[in-house]
């Protein structure tokens, strides 16, 4: 087997799209340098995985890589998280936790979704970078650390600047590089060489043996847009290997979530003759969240063959729970 995603360096990743071998090299640059470096993409392209190969080609490849994601938290969780906290700084603080500053310090802390945090967590940051040192949340005693910071984001922070919503200074600050991740759907070339490595491992996981992909179900992969990018990619290889029982994968094993479709017709409104939002559904009345279930139930069932337990792994419920869907009886 290949080595571990986690432990691949810049040098190990390959591909054949000309602006992701442009990406690429500078990453290779920016790891030989202390530069820091924005992650710029949609989401699912890659950028953890980029991040910790720029960190395994560095000086710092034998100290901590810590991935954090920025978002979604409130300002004393968040401070908690990035800085650290003593028992008792606030209810439930029941003994003394170290930051992820702390515990990448000398390392890499790779900052995720770095576009959505708060201003006052931005203020901290800066504070950080540029004196290198901190305070764990209800302590007076100041720490130092020398961690490299990586942010990665999906929306440019230029414009998030622009927009009042980012600090400019912080971005000033952040900003040495910028890595910009083209999406799947603009990498076409390497789809077949990316789809055959993800089959390889899935199929090792699942303990099956698949030697080949029948052309019309490659065609299906390479004519979708991959809305998801490397992550729906990956969700979709361990999918089509689930169905596939025999040693070629067939293009009823391959499907897609037909909500995802950037090919999809436009949603048409809601209306007596199309009461479902994507106006997939004409003729459906019931639009609660049970009878979306049961007709998602019933969806995965037929396209699994009507084989209940392929059909419960795929939803990730055991088979009694999917007999009882199947019958209709689920408590609402």
């Amino acid at each position: 087997m290949p080595r571990p995603l986690f432990r691949a360096k810049v040098e190990d990743l390959t591909t054949a799209n000309e602006a992701m071998k442009r990406c690429l090299r500078l990453a290779a640059l920016a790891a030989k340098s202390e530069v820091p470096v924005v992650l710029l993409g949609e989401t699912g392209t890659g950028k953890t995985l980029l991040a910790h190969a720029i960190h395994n080609s560095s000086a710092r490849a034998n100290k901590p890589f810590i991935a954090f994601n920025a978002s979604a938290m409130s300002d004393t969780l968040l401070e908690s998280q990035l800085f650290g906290h003593e028992r008792g700084a606030f209810t439930g603080a029941q003994q003394t936790v170290k930051g992820k500053f702390e515990l990448s310090n000398d390392g890499t802390l790779l900052l995720d979704e770095i576009s959505e945090m708060s201003p006052l967590a931005q203020v901290k940051i800066l504070h950080v970078l540029e004196y290198g040192e901190f305070e764990r949340l209800g302590s007076e005693q100041m720490l130092t650390c020398n961690t490299r910071i990586i942010c990665a984001t999906n929306c440019s922070l230029r414009e998030r600047v622009r927009e009042g919503k980012f600090r400019e200074d912080l971005y000033h600050r952040l900003n040495g590089l910028t890595l910009l991740i083209p999406p799947l759907r603009e990498r076409i070339e390497e789809l077949p060489a990316l789809i055959a490595a993800e089959l390889k491992a899935s199929a090792f996981n699942e303990g099956k043996t698949i030697t080949a992909i029948h052309p019309e179900a490659m065609d299906k992969l390479l004519a979708y847009p991959w809305p998801g990018n490397l992550r729906e990619l990956s969700h979709t290889v361990r999918t089509m290997t689930l169905f596939c029982e025999g040693r070629v994968i067939l293009p009823e094993h391959v499907i897609f979530p037909p909500d995802l479709k950037s090919s999809s017709p436009p949603p048409a409104p809601v209306t007596e003759t199309s009461p479902w939002p994507n106006g997939q559904a004409d003729g459906v009345r019931d639009l609660s969240l049970a009878g979306a279930v049961a007709r998602h139930v019933r969806f995965v069932y037929d396209q699994a063959g009507r084989n209940q337990r392929r059909t419960a792994r795929l939803l990730g419920i055991s088979r009694a729970t999917l007999a009882r869907h199947l019958r209709g009886k689920v408590q609402k």
